[in-house]
């Protein structure tokens, strides 16, 4: 018995460039995107924590007649905890505390993956202080994740560290 091959029995000179030229274009859409994944997830998560630190806050100031939490050293009890109309906190609830908690934990600085030279606190749930008016300019020492002004603002700190399109991330 007699074989008969086909003369179309593989691929083509042209087919195989066309296919290799398909595949090298998927790529070069695909691995920019591939390379900033980590980095836009950890923005994507600092978005959301300053979403949650801004509602905690404004939960806390509507309970306690227009008032924020008093600074760096009282906000994080002050937000997880039980307080009473001046914001004295307690462990538990009971008819002298009834307001709160804001939030379940203070959430770590994500970790900016990725950015090179950064020497921001990475995963740190600690609270340093800041100056009113705006947020730091420079990574504040002592490891500090979060910053709070005493005024119902709470900056990442990062200081003039910038997401992919350029803005602050402690302007989020």
């Amino acid at each position: 018995m007699r074989h008969r091959f086909s003369e179309f029995a593989g691929f083509s000179l042209i087919e195989v460039v066309i296919v290799v030229v398909i595949l090298g274009t998927i790529g070069a859409i695909a691995l920019p995107r591939l390379s900033h994944a980590g980095q836009s997830a950890d923005e994507k998560a600092l978005a959301g924590d300053m979403a949650v630190w801004r509602n905690a806050l404004d939960l806390y100031q509507g309970d306690h007649g227009g008032a924020f939490p008093k600074d760096s050293t009282t906000v994080a009890a002050q937000l997880t905890g039980y307080t009473d109309a001046n914001g004295e906190v307690s462990a538990t609830k009971d008819a002298v505390h009834p307001f709160g908690p804001y939030l379940r934990t203070i959430s770590p600085l994500p970790a900016f993956e990725g950015i090179a030279g950064a020497e921001i606190p990475r995963a740190s749930t600690t609270i340093g202080a800041t100056l009113l008016g705006g947020a730091p300019t420079r990574v504040l020492p002592n490891g500090y994740g979060w910053l709070y002004d005493g005024a119902g603002h709470v900056y990442p700190n990062t200081g003039p560290l910038t997401d992919l399109a350029g803005k602050l991330y402690n302007s989020y």
